[in-house]
């Protein structure tokens, strides 16, 4: 559950409570090293810990982006998700003030605008100052109310972009919410009191202005004796504490009347710049849109050219696998003629043996039969006569010697031929696979093919290449 959300938890604003923050911030938060030290396995009693440990607010900063540790403990609670009234008793933390910061920030995030309203708007009473670091990693002087103004009214806080809230306005059009009454309006009203007493005073008299007869002291008489008790007023004063009190009351009026059309104005300040950045927005979703749909038809001009290079590539490798397998019959082809030469070449190595064979055969009959004649009767009888005479035993061993030594010659004279057919073969089948490699190194490799493919074209009856 290192980077996970728990299994419980709940949608916000229609989608996974991290996804809140954006992928490359989050990215950049599980690769700190606070994250994986400091908010490895922490619940909601243990995050009160870390978070009265804090010392700044702040999103990113440096150059390669790194996350402040306020920024960590954020994501954590959005990953955890604690209950309501533990973020209402951070925002309620008297003590430690980046407690309630924490605790702001969350349900400005997570909550609707009615809750924000309620629970935000009375920390702008609080005036402490706060250490907010800047994207240069150096620290700001700040202060809860600012930051909890810049929370309910800024789109972005801490690199963070806020959900929209609904105005306020609206809320007390629908009696959700009442009238907001700031602290500076008794302060304005002791002003406005303090400034109609003065007016009221009269102004103060020079030390050298005579005494005028007729505002002398009256008499005892005057006071006591008209009937009048001395503790009636006059009607003239009457009138003119009336007066003074209508004129107190139209200025408060028209103070009021002022303040409300000032309220009035900076409503439809507000609507309209509202609507201008709607209008904005409307502007930027359309370019938006736009470069959308710009780059989705590049990305299909992108997959069409794939296309069409997986295509061309395919083709060519059916005209490869096409002409290997050319290759590979004229191969075969090669074999088949070079087996068949052999065979022939068996053929005519037998039909010479053969005759040898016959030779050899014609050779020993005709010598029988000159040994029959040499043994024939009158022969015979010769011999009888002559037996006692050693010239006919010699001339016949004569006879028998030169028979074995002809025999030998013809024998030997076979054997040279048959080696002269070898040789003669041998020479004629080297020249010739001389001749074709000298031919085929001579050729190109596409020359090559060409002959190879019109070679097995004029095997197969189809006209050949050209090349």
């Amino acid at each position: 559950m290192a980077n996970r959300t728990v299994k419980d938890a709940q949608s916000i604003h229609g989608t996974n409570p991290q996804y809140l923050v954006e992928k490359i911030i989050r990215t950049r938060i599980y690769d700190s090293r606070y994250w994986k030290e400091e908010c490895f396995a922490l619940s909601a009693e243990l995050l009160v810990d870390k978070a009265m440990a804090l010392r700044c607010i702040g999103g990113v900063y440096g150059g390669n982006i790194k996350p402040t540790p306020f920024l960590c403990l954020v994501l954590k609670m959005l990953q955890i998700q604690p209950e309501k009234d533990i973020i209402i008793e951070f925002i309620k933390q008297d003590e430690f003030k980046y407690v309630r910061g924490l605790g702001a920030f969350y349900l400005r995030l997570v909550y609707g605008s009615l809750d924000c309203y309620k629970y935000l708007e009375p920390l702008l009473n609080d005036y402490r100052k706060l250490r907010l670091m800047d994207r240069s990693g150096q620290y700001q002087l700040a202060h809860m109310d600012e930051f909890i103004d810049s929370l309910l009214r800024d789109e972005r806080s801490c690199d963070i972009i806020l959900p929209r809230v609904q105005k306020r306005w609206v809320h007390e059009a629908n009696n959700e919410l009442e009238g907001r009454v700031s602290l500076l309006d008794d302060d304005l009203d002791d002003l406005e009191s303090e400034s109609d007493e003065e007016e009221l005073l009269p102004p103060p008299r020079p030390r050298n202005d005579p005494v005028e007869p007729m505002r002398t002291a009256p008499s005892r008489d005057d006071r006591h004796g008209r009937g009048h008790s001395p503790s009636r007023r006059s009607p003239q004063r009457d009138m003119r504490n009336d007066r003074e009190r209508e004129k107190r009351h139209r200025s408060r009026s028209r103070s009021r009347e002022r303040d409300r059309g000032m309220e009035r104005d900076r409503g439809m300040d507000r609507i309209e710049r509202d609507r201008g950045m709607e209008r904005d927005r409307g502007i930027e979703r359309e370019r938006g849109m736009d470069r959308d749909r710009m780059d989705r038809e590049r990305g299909m001009e992108r997959m069409e050219r794939d296309r069409g290079m997986e295509r061309m590539d395919r083709d060519r490798g059916m005209e490869r696998m096409e002409r290997d397998r050319g290759m590979e019959r004229m191969e075969r082809d090669r074999g088949m003629e070079r087996e068949r030469a052999m065979e022939r070449d068996r053929g005519m190595e037998r039909e010479r043996g053969m005759e040898r064979e016959r030779k050899r055969h014609r050779s020993r009959s005709r010598e029988k039969r000159h040994r029959s004649r040499s043994r024939s009767p009158g022969h015979h009888l010769h011999h009888h006569r002559d037996r006692g005479r050693g010239g006919e035993k010699e001339r016949d061993h004569r006879h028998g010697e030169r028979a074995e030594r002809d025999h030998g010659k013809e024998r030997n004279r076979d054997h040279r031929e048959r080696d002269r057919d070898r040789g003669d073969r041998k020479e004629k089948h080297h020249r010739s696979g001389r001749s074709k490699r000298d031919n085929m190194m001579g050729m190109s490799r596409e020359d090559l093919e060409i002959a190879e493919a019109n070679a097995l074209r004029a095997r197969l009856g189809m006209p050949p290449l050209r090349p």
